[in-house]
This record gives C-alpha cells, structure tokens and sequence, in this order.
C-alpha cells in the first residue's frame, strides 16, 4: 500500500519561501506521478503542481514563476519549492499519488490520484 508523507509546512512572512517535500513508500517502481494540492478554509481543493512519471511537470497558471516541482528519485521524494509566497497561498497542502500518470501536459483532477498524504499547514501573513 502506497504511503505519503508530507513535511515542511509552517509559518512565514510574505515574501518568503518554503519547501514542501512529499515521500513515497510503498512503490516498487520508480515511474508515478505525484500531484500537489492545496485547500483554504471555506474553498474547494485546488490543483498546484504535478510531475509526472516521466519527470514532465505542470504549474497551474494562478503560481507558475513562484512555485516549482522536482523529485530526487534516491530519496523518493517529491518537493514542492514556492518562492515569494503571499497571504493568498495559505492553505492545508497535500501530495497524492497515481501509478498510471507518464505524461503531464496540464494539471490532474484530484480523482485520479488514488493515494492521498494527510497534508501539511502553509501560513503566510502580511
């Protein structure tokens, strides 16, 4: 059974940066996709980040220059890098996790990951 952890959450100041990572364990294989989502308080679940199982990766427009998605396949860790982060960026932030994603040409809904991390908290303030 696949497992997620996500790690790296916390509290900041606008402008800063943070880096969240996502580990995977549970996969034999080294070809998977993991996507990045986040959720406000009292908003619907947003799409972040993928990358692919073949290291292609996707920014949904509303971050792309600030926020970016790599993986260090020896660690089997997925990290999500945001830079120059504002109020607007706070939210619960989760990594999920599909075995039939390759190729990432936009961002996947949310039901084809079928293995979800419990989140890590993102607080930006002003």
């Amino acid at each position: 059974q696949v497992h997620l952890m996500e790690s790296g959450g916390g509290s900041v100041e606008a402008g800063e940066s943070l880096r969240l990572s996502c580990t995977v364990s549970g996969y034999r294989y080294r070809s998977y996709c993991i996507g990045w989502f986040r959720q406000a308080p009292g908003k619907e679940r947003e799409g972040v980040a993928a990358i692919g199982g073949d290291d292609s990766t996707f920014v949904v427009a509303s971050v792309k220059g600030r926020f970016s998605v790599s993986r260090d396949n020896a660690k089997n860790t997925v990290y999500l890098e945001m830079n120059n982060l504002n109020p607007e960026d706070t939210a619960m932030y989760f990594c999920a996790f599909s075995g039939d994603i390759l190729n990432i040409l936009n961002m996947p809904r949310g039901d084809f990951f079928a293995s979800w991390g419990t989140g890590t908290q993102v607080t930006v303030s002003s």
